[in-house]
């Protein structure tokens, strides 16, 4: 596919835009050298990449990717076991993290591997080694620096360095508060420690001379006292520039083994790079994947030319293929044409770079051979410069090289000559092409073009909206109405003199008159359908998102009843509780009472019983007969508002025991209605306490498994009553492990209850997690 082509388009501005969202040079390369492929295979692999990418990116977010210096030729010094500089050891060990940390990105977290296959693997080729990326990085501290622990000589090496330096300073301090030194400091010349002393007191300091002052008033000198230490300081550095030229070949030694490795890491992340700026792009522009139909179509819904900005573009729709093979724009000047054209060609040419397109969700493209464009500059930001002997050129070369399996896209068709040879040759061109079954996108003004389309059943037309209030165009596209040049209706607008006017319209051929009003006609009702289609359209939207609002709005409610409810549920807890402290505590007072004493507090008892007394409801209900309770019998518990199961007869209190989903208890038969419920199931034979409550004997641990919170809490609560009247010490409560909010519940309760001195969870042998062991006060 030419550039040129391409060019025309304006596709080489949407690579640029692309490698904007890369990081690696690799991935940039990769993002400004792509172009349409025109294997279907290969586009849908390359969409199928940005999708997995896509995906990617929604789930995990960016991956870890960051710039990368060019290492190649280091693998050159590498593969001939050259040393490295610590740069390049750096550079190398950094290829080595990014793909350590992306083999992370891709293996953390649960990833449905099934909706990835490319991406994936490039992740899978990435070569990771943990032990040679910490020896660099903690052999090395930067460019400049080789760590002192690099290796056990160096860290001899530099500890003599330090001392030796120091004893240096030592002696040398002791001249800086004399009159000889200029300026009390210590600097360094020829690689040795020097100070400044003044010139005319050069005979008073014994040394050697190393350099003087611009003005020769200051003299460096090396006293005859550090010497031998300015020696040793020396002979040391060159010590630990050997050790580190040893150093680093050894470190160098460790990549001689895995260039290969390193040059294809180098390879991965580039594609990872491409594929993941494939996505973020795409995210941009709200793009989605085109389906890559083989049926040679084109089928375009609320298309956006991607360089327009989005908060101004207008979508359009385009189909053809299907039915008809060349399609004919027509309308006026300025009416869009061209961006529509521009539209086709370049989104048809991001699909086939494996690209997603800014288009809604289904559009469909076809993979074609070529894709040629005669488009004119003189619509863009630059002045056209095409004459029509430069256009019958480009045509030309466009006839001669296109297949049937080719894209062609003209603009202004049989323009810049005489009008009614420039018609008859638009003619004839688009008869060609569609002879050959080209997929031909043409716009004109020629009234004989349009008039060809209407009764070519290969042909169809198309105009361009033009507002007449505005002068501006709408850039709606509409099939199958040919568009009007509107040339007298923009001139009258414009304040032309209505005589030149009448004088012009006088001079039309009365046929092309009536054709030009049957076209209006056609234009003005397939406007109105459009608009009304519009309408149809806003208030399905409007009726989708009421519903979807009132949908949102019954869940709140549900939500706030279940909430209203809960909360009530806590409250009336709280109440009982409390009434059970106060109750609590007057039996306390009864026990240790006189007679006198004890019967106001038997009074002051039975008052708060009859205040937190129920509301009596069984009135509404039928009471049950004796005689006709029996074991396995569902019945309703008026007080509860709960069914239940019998599980045996009444005793001669006219209390029934009653199994209440995992609860078992004991409820007068003035308390029983008939159940209304068919689907009550029979009492499990199995109890889920271990320890039956009521029973004197309280077992020192209760089995709560199985249990929501609230039934859970209604035991636990009676079953510590019952634990401290026995005088259990230690109790164990079984909750089991699951999600854990049995646990965390029963432990919220658990802090709150008077009986309760510590609690723990089970130790090995004790059921850990599953159970909490309970130490209860004396």
């Amino acid at each position: 596919m030419k550039s040129k082509y391409l060019n025309k388009l304006e596709f080489t501005k949407i690579v640029n835009i692309l490698s904007t969202f890369s990081i690696t040079d690799l991935g940039k390369k990769m993002c400004l050298s792509l172009t349409p492929l025109t294997s279907s295979e290969s586009v849908k692999t390359l969409l199928q990449e940005t999708t997995e990418a896509n995906i990617l990116l929604l789930r995990k977010s960016e991956p870890p990717i960051a710039p990368l210096e060019n290492i190649s030729a280091y693998l050159k010094i590498l593969k001939g076991n050259g040393t490295l500089t610590t740069k390049a050891l750096l550079d190398l060990a950094t290829v080595l993290k990014i793909s350590r940390e992306l083999k992370q990105y891709i293996n953390n977290g649960e990833i449905d591997i099934t909706f990835s296959t490319i991406v994936v693997e490039y992740f899978n080729r990435l070569y990771s080694n943990l032990n040679i990326e910490n020896t660099i990085f903690s052999s090395i501290l930067d460019e400049n620096t080789i760590d002192d622990r690099a290796s056990a000589n160096l860290y001899k090496i530099r500890q003599n360095e330090r001392k030796t330096e120091s004893e240096i300073r030592a002696k040398l301090n002791s001249y800086l508060n004399t009159k000889y030194i200029q300026e009390p400091i210590i600097t360094i010349r020829n690689n040795r420690f020097v100070i400044p002393v003044k010139q005319e007191y050069k005979s008073n300091v014994n040394g050697l001379l190393h350099d003087t002052s611009s003005s020769g008033s200051t003299l460096f000198i090396e006293p005859m006292s550090v010497f031998e230490l300015n020696n040793k300081l020396n002979n040391l550095k060159s010590e630990e520039n050997t050790e580190i030229e040893i150093i680093l070949s050894n470190l160098s030694s460790l990549f001689f083994n895995i260039t290969d490795e390193l040059e294809s890491n180098i390879i991965e992340i580039g594609k990872i790079d491409f594929a993941f700026a494939k996505a973020k792009y795409a995210k941009s522009i709200n793009a989605t994947e085109p389906i890559i139909n083989d049926k040679k179509i084109i089928d375009l819904k609320k298309a956006r030319h991607p360089l327009i900005d989005k908060n101004k573009v207008v979508p359009i729709n385009i189909e053809i293929g299907s039915t008809y093979t060349t399609l004919v724009v027509t309308g006026p000047n300025t009416g869009g044409k061209t961006v529509t054209l521009k539209t086709i060609g370049l989104l048809t040419s991001m699909a086939m770079s494996g690209l997603y397109i800014p288009a809604q969700e289904k559009s469909s493209i076809y993979v074609f051979d070529n894709i040629f464009a005669d488009i004119g500059d003189d619509q863009s930001i630059t002045e056209s410069l095409s004459t029509f002997s430069s256009h019958i050129t480009n045509i030309v070369e466009i006839i001669n090289n296109a297949t049937s399996e080719s894209l062609i896209l003209l603009d202004e068709l049989g323009s810049g000559t005489d009008p009614v040879e420039g018609s008859s040759l638009a003619v004839s061109i688009l008869e060609n092409l569609s002879q050959k079954n080209i997929i031909t996108i043409a716009t004109t003004h020629y009234p004989e073009v349009k008039n060809y389309a209407l009764t070519n059943p290969k042909f169809e037309n198309a105009s361009s909206e033009f507002d007449l209030e505005t002068l501006s165009p709408t850039y709606h596209i509409l099939i199958g109405v040919p568009g009007r040049s509107m040339a007298f209706e923009i001139s009258k607008k414009l304040g032309l003199d209505k005589n030149i006017l009448e004088n012009a319209q006088s001079r039309i051929n009365n046929e092309t008159v009536h054709i030009e009003e049957i076209l209006k006609n056609i234009y003005d009702n397939q406007m109105k359908i459009q608009n009304e289609k519009e309408k149809i359209e806003n208030y399905s939207k409007l009726i989708e998102n009421t519903k979807i609002e009132l949908e949102q709005r019954k869940n709140e409610l549900e939500a706030k009843e279940t909430s209203i409810i809960s909360d009530a549920k806590i409250k009336a807890r709280n109440i009982l509780l409390e009434a059970k402290e106060e109750s609590d505590d007057i039996i306390k007072q009864l026990n240790s009472a006189n007679n006198s004493e004890a019967s106001k507090l038997r009074d002051k008892l039975n008052k708060k019983i009859k205040e937190i007394k129920p509301e009596n409801k069984n009135s509404n209900y039928n009471k049950l007969d004796k005689n006709s309770i029996v074991e396995n019998m569902p019945v309703f518990v008026t007080t509860l508002n709960q069914e239940g199961i019998v599980l045996s007869k009444p005793n001669s209190s006219n209390i029934v025991s009653v199994q209440i989903g995992s609860m078992k208890m004991n409820v007068s038969i003035e308390n029983l209605a008939p159940s209304t419920n068919v689907n009550v199931k029979k009492a499990n034979s199995t109890i889920h306490t271990s320890s039956k409550i009521e029973n004197k004997n309280v077992s020192s641990e209760i089995n709560l498994i199985g249990l929501n919170v609230d039934e859970a809490l209604f035991l636990i609560d009676k079953y510590l009553d019952d634990a401290k009247l026995r005088k259990i010490p230690t109790v164990r409560i079984i909750h089991g492990k699951g999600t854990g909010i049995l646990r965390s519940s029963i432990h919220r309760y658990l802090k709150t209850n008077k009986y309760v001195e510590s609690f723990r969870l089970g130790t090995f042998g004790e059921g850990e997690t599953g159970v909490t062991v309970v130490e209860l006060r004396k």
